[in-house]
């Protein structure tokens, strides 16, 4: 090539190769009603509470007890026990929705009261037990309740509205 050619070809613009970027998308995270959290933490908890109990019937010594019309700690299933249980599953079951009716201040109390409650029961249930799941699931029902009583104790304050002058 000479030195003509050459000076020829260097004037003629080289050919471009489009260069993509990519950039990472950025999600908008928003923010959720603390009313949602609370129903979707009752929710959680209720469903980790039903498993433990349905697990615990695939114990030999907690179906056997049942067949014979007992349950832990000597009670006898009768029409009063069973009334009481379904009020003590009752409860949390109405915090569901109670958690998304309620008014804030007394949503607030009534998710702090119930959740501290059933965190003792939960808590007194679990003593003398030995099997590991029993632990797990009351593990994790109580961590579920300690973030409803979290989550309503740092219920956002009411939004003040400034005043006219």
């Amino acid at each position: 090539m000479n030195p003509q050619e050459y000076a020829a070809r260097s004037a003629q613009p080289e050919e471009q190769i489009p260069v993509t970027t990519t950039t990472t998308r950025q999600y908008q995270d928003t923010q959720v009603d603390v009313k949602l959290v609370l129903c979707a933490l009752w929710i959680a908890m209720l469903f980790v509470f039903a498993y433990v109990d349905i697990f615990g019937f695939l114990r030999a010594d907690v179906l056997n007890a049942a067949l014979r019309g007992k349950v832990t700690a000597g009670l006898t299933v009768n029409q009063v026990y069973l009334t009481f249980t379904l009020i003590y599953i009752l409860l949390p079951a109405l915090m569901v929705v109670l958690s998304l009716l309620l008014k804030p201040r007394v949503n607030r109390i009534t998710n702090i009261v119930v959740s501290v409650l059933y965190i003792i029961t939960i808590i007194g249930a679990a003593i003398g037990e030995t099997w590991a799941y029993y632990f797990l699931g009351s593990l994790i029902e109580v961590i579920l309740l300690v973030a409803i009583a979290r989550f309503a104790w740092k219920w956002p304050p009411p939004q003040v509205a400034p005043s006219l002058p």
